[in-house]
């Protein structure tokens, strides 16, 4: 049986790290990326949805990106 640290990640899964949105839904991933890159919520929301929880990872992604005009 394998152990819960050994399982893969799925984009969109609940991060490793525990950051889980809070209560009122506010994703503390989604708040980082929207005051650190032009994206918007929005945008940031659904590229958390498709690549993951790696920060490193979606600041990267999301320095090609524009925001929402």
């Amino acid at each position: 049986m394998m152990d819960k640290s050994e399982l893969p990640h799925r984009p969109g899964a609940a991060p490793r790290g525990g950051r889980l949105p809070t209560k009122d839904g506010d994703d503390p991933d989604v708040r980082f990326l929207a005051e650190n890159t032009d994206l918007s919520p929005k945008q940031a929301r659904e590229l958390i949805r498709e690549h993951g929880h790696d920060r490193e990872q979606l600041l990267k992604i999301a320095r090609t990106m524009k925001a929402e005009g």
